[in-house]
């Protein structure tokens, strides 16, 4: 694989570095007149009921607020450099139970006004408790994702052969993720034929969080019941009968912490006619290290169940009417350290008129965790104005499960790998949406010594077979520097 890619590498580059010899100087515009400067902001919210930190059940609820500021400055008639700074902030009912249980400190049983007493064998409302369906209010409900990318671009004289590099950094709080690639493309048939490749690499890093009475056996060993978090603190079994029989003896801390991840993209492009044009590509995509999530929770069909929380709610543990009671973990989620994907996909786009363009996208995909998925969706832009378009949109997605997948409780503790992530089972999904842009080509709004150029804004409403909804909206501003 490797060598088809560096041939291919090798072919564009001295057929574009042929045509770049074989033809007379030509008079050369700016690849970019002068800074542009674009401002982006989105809202995200999701609901849903198979969250994976609870194993598979209880609430997805979501809301993510995002913002990037991306910056292109010409350095000369050739060259182009592009900086993207990004922050994002998330509170999740999901992520937030890691730790879900009420309580903040050690056992928690005096903190919340009650002891842990045990009258007969039977608990009473012994100290900490939580539930799948809502929100803990542990130090896990939110979170914010800082991230900078920069980007170099060069355009030979023609504009037939271009080059790029990039580096980026992101960071969270459990997770740091460090990338770099590069891309070259070559324009045949005066422009109307595009053949490009790209590479890129991400070396990630986990900084492993786990589900808080993972952490604690981790910690503490087989005594863990008697000390630090869960010292004072009633363990229930099905039965709502204190217990000191809980012992999640499959679980064991990660030893890799790495996630490395390498892709190469192969392009082409080709306007057929006046109106028609169609490109496609071919991905090539190898991940290494720590691919499952360690703070998802696994619960084994052959293993007893065990609680903390109120024992009423017991018998009702799968329902949304459990206000109080949270069943521990029997291990994390454990996942191959190695994945290879291949997307393969198109795109057609007809010029009906002026006024009307239809763009159409399709991309079928296939791993070796035996995840099979089709992607469909269609835009259509309608030009109401010289400066107004307006555009419907529709993305049809269907997935077949990976072979590591299955629903809550039902993996049994004899297998090597599970998970329990509805991500990574058979669904279909719809997304419906709209959009408004406005164009300016003159830039008459101005602020300080940059011109407004275009506005773009869009909604779309995400709708999946297994009752996860999701609305995003998303807004972009475009500055030119006068």
């Amino acid at each position: 694989m490797k060598i088809k890619i560096l041939s291919l590498f090798i072919l564009i580059t001295v057929t574009a570095f042929s045509q770049e010899n074989s033809k007379e100087p030509v008079f050369k515009k700016r690849v970019l007149e002068s800074t542009e400067v674009d401002f982006l902001a989105s809202y995200y919210n999701q609901d849903g009921s198979k969250s994976a930190v609870s194993g598979g059940i209880g609430s997805e609820k979501l809301t993510d607020v995002a913002s990037n500021i991306v910056v292109a400055m010409p350095l000369n008639d050739d060259d182009v450099l592009t900086i993207d700074l990004g922050i994002s902030a998330y509170s999740s009912a999901s992520s937030s139970n890691i730790n879900p249980f009420n309580s903040t400190g050690a056992s928690g049983g005096a903190e919340n006004g009650n002891d842990g007493k045990i009258t007969g064998n039977k608990a009473v409302a012994s100290g900490p408790y939580g539930t799948p369906w809502q929100a803990s209010s542990g130090a896990s409900k939110s979170d914010q994702l800082v991230s900078v990318m920069a980007n170099y671009s060069h355009s030979s004289d023609s504009r037939n052969f271009i080059w790029n590099a990039d580096v980026s950094f992101s960071n969270e709080y459990d997770y740091t993720s460090v990338g770099f690639g590069g891309g070259i493309a070559s324009l045949f048939n005066e422009k109307n034929t595009e053949l490009s490749l790209k590479v890129n690499a991400y070396l990630d890093q986990w900084r492993p969080i786990y589900p808080t009475e993972l952490h604690e056996y981790s910690k503490y060993g087989s005594n863990f019941l008697n000390q630090g978090y869960f010292s004072g603190v009633s363990v229930l079994d099905q039965n709502g009968i204190s217990t000191t029989n809980y012992l999640p003896s499959a679980f064991q801390t990660v030893n890799a912490v790495n996630r490395n991840s390498f892709s190469a993209s192969v392009g082409f492009s080709q306007v057929l006619t006046k109106k028609l044009q169609v490109s496609f590509f071919f991905d090539v995509l190898q991940q290494q290290g720590l691919l499952s999530s360690p703070y998802h929770r696994i619960y084994f069909a052959d293993k007893a169940n065990f609680y903390i929380g109120q024992p009423e709610y017991i018998s009702n543990y799968e329902s949304t009417s459990n206000a109080g009671v949270y069943k521990l973990a029997d291990d994390i989620e454990r996942l191959p350290d190695s994945r290879f994907k291949i997307p393969v996909g198109a795109r057609l786009n007809y010029y009906f008129s002026d006024r009307f363009i239809l763009r159409t996208y399709y991309r079928f995909y296939s791993d070796n965790w035996d995840i099979q998925s089709h992607t469909a969706s269609f835009e259509l832009p309608v030009k109401v104005s010289d400066k107004f378009t307006v555009f419907p949109m529709y993305r049809y997605y269907s997935q077949i499960a990976s072979k590591y997948f299955a629903p809550y409780e039902t993996h049994l503790s004899s297998e090597k790998f599970y998970t329990s992530d509805a991500d990574l089972a058979t669904f279909d999904a719809n997304q419906y949406g709209f959009g408004v842009n406005y164009t300016d080509i003159f830039t008459a709004g101005k602020i300080w010594k940059f011109g407004l150029k275009n506005i773009d804004f869009r909604f779309n409403h995400y709708k999946r077979s297994d009752n996860l909804n999701a609305n995003i909206a998303t807004i972009a501003f475009k500055f030119v520097m006068q």
